[in-house]
């Protein structure tokens, strides 16, 4: 039997390709929205069996207060997070916001079918695999996201980071071009030099990774503390 959902996601790109892609496997979806600052009011009128929830940014402030307000007007429903591999920090959050599960937003989309039927049916639904990493970050505390954010930060330019700051907006190659005043060839050459920077094969987990570690927040307050390469186009 198919779950009634909603699907939203600060990304509008991303909610409709899951909503479409879940369509297509008999559930039926209520609506595909964005941004999730808006979500608890929607799914609160929709009265979803599931909601799935996206977002790039789970250690942000306020990033399940959606959440916390679904929970509250409508216990019933399900809510599933999207998101990033979180710090044990942010999977804590998400559960006391009253959330059932969290899914990689990488995960294919069996994982994410298999979570949203164990939502529904009153099951947690978390892949061992990131308990486990959590608790073993707690066991064994690495890196902290300031430091982690300050090191990639030095690794950039101040032009590419311009160009991730945009890639975190969502804005695609053209509109990078347009608001950076340069060539789309250039932009994307830009975007391709931050991936590799990272360490990461898609946009999504380069906005995904700056927003883990702190190093949006560093770029908006103008830290400057880069590498010898700094300047450098």
């Amino acid at each position: 039997m198919g779950v009634r959902l909603m699907v939203v996601d600060d990304h509008r790109l991303l909610a409709e390709a899951l909503a479409s892609a879940l369509k297509l496997r008999g559930h039926r979806v209520l609506a595909a929205a964005a941004p999730t600052s808006g979500a608890a009011e929607l799914v609160v009128a929709r009265a979803p069996d599931v909601c799935l929830f996206g977002t790039a940014s789970p250690a942000a402030p306020g990033a399940f207060d959606p959440i916390a307000r679904i929970a509250r007007d409508r216990p019933q429903v399900a809510v599933v997070v999207l998101g990033p591999v979180p710090s044990p920090r942010g999977i804590a959050a998400a559960f006391a916001a009253g959330a059932a599960g969290y899914v990689r937003h990488d995960e294919r989309i069996d994982g994410v079918e298999r979570a949203m039927l164990k939502a529904r049916s009153g099951e947690s639904a978390v892949a061992p695999q990131l308990l486990r990493g959590a608790f073993a970050e707690l066991l064994n505390p690495s890196v902290q996201p300031d430091d982690e954010g300050r090191r990639l930060l030095r690794m950039l330019t101040p032009r590419e980071v311009e160009v991730l700051v945009r890639v975190a907006e969502g804005e695609d190659t053209r509109l990078i071009a347009a608001g950076m005043r340069i060539a789309p060839s250039t932009a994307r050459t830009h975007v391709q030099r931050v991936l590799m920077k990272l360490g990461v094969g898609s946009r999504l987990e380069a906005a995904a990774l700056a927003a883990r570690t702190g190093l949006l927040d560093r770029a908006a307050t103008g830290i400057t503390t880069r590498g010898p390469d700094a300047g450098r186009e």
